[in-house]
């Protein structure tokens, strides 16, 4: 399968099954219980709240939608300030738990990690050990705010609890990671 470079997307405008009949196996998946209820709930904002909300509005709809109580909020150290902001938000609506990448201080040094400033003290990020406590803490729904690439999957992968995020890191296009593809000048770069 190639979507990316289809032209036509018949699967969007005729139903049409380009999956080599693995849509079976998917809709069994899809029929248990959450994925019915978390699906329904996406597909019912979507047109009820089209081009209306903000990624932020949304998020908070959908938990509401599902009656969520408990919301985790797993963010980089680097956006601290926006976790309370998202956290001032949430508090307001839901009980909030928060945990910083660096949870635990594991030294970088003791796993044999580099240093970005080889002369002091630097904690590993620790997407593990922020799942584990949002985990204890029984979240019905966490949010990514800004964990690196590959953190963020470790994140996802021992969450209990549904995973979205809120923001994707992106340093150098201040969290816009979809400029690199919109930019015609960044495009450039890698295809010339």
């Amino acid at each position: 399968m190639e979507c990316a470079i289809c032209n036509d997307k018949l699967c969007y405008s005729q139903g049409q099954d380009c999956t080599n009949n693995i849509i079976e196996q998917v809709r069994e998946e899809a029929d248990k219980y959450p994925n019915t209820k978390l699906s329904a709930i996406a597909s019912i904002l979507e047109a009820r709240d089209y081009m209306k909300l903000t990624r932020l509005e949304e998020t908070i709809k959908f938990a509401q939608e599902l009656k969520f109580d408990r919301i985790g909020i797993a963010f980089c150290i680097g956006l601290s300030d926006e976790a309370r902001v998202l956290h001032d938000i949430l508090i307001k609506m839901f009980r909030v738990s928060s945990v910083c990448c660096k949870v635990g201080g594991i030294n970088k040094k003791e796993r044999g990690l580099p240093n970005i400033k080889k002369e002091r003290y630097e904690a590993i990020c620790n997407p593990i050990g922020q799942a584990f406590v949002l985990n204890d803490k029984n979240t019905e729904m966490n949010i990514i705010l800004g964990l690196c690439v590959g953190h963020d999957m470790l994140f996802t992968k021992y969450s209990k609890a549904p995973v979205t995020t809120l923001v994707c890191k992106d340093r150098i296009l201040a969290h816009n990671p979809i400029g690199a593809l919109t930019s015609r000048y960044y495009v450039k770069k890698f295809i010339s």
